[in-house]
């Protein structure tokens, strides 16, 4: 029979592991992140962006964003 995964709780695991790796290398100098570039006004694609935002935020990750 399967197992139910929560999917919330692995997700928060994950994005601790991330931001310990992030905490590790901003240690060492390194400062690790994410660019996005948004063309045009396409509102999915801004909602999908803000959260790419937010999570960095969170994480403590470099965002850098380029919107055309």
């Amino acid at each position: 029979m399967g197992k139910i995964l929560d999917g919330t709780a692995i997700a928060a695991a994950i994005k601790e592991e991330v931001a310990a790796e992030v905490r590790e290398l901003a240690a060492k100098g390194v400062r690790p992140g994410l660019a996005a570039v948004l063309v045009g006004h396409v509102p999915a694609s801004e909602i999908y962006v803000r959260s790419k935002v937010q999570t960095c935020a969170e994480l403590g990750l470099y965002l850098s964003l380029i919107h055309i």
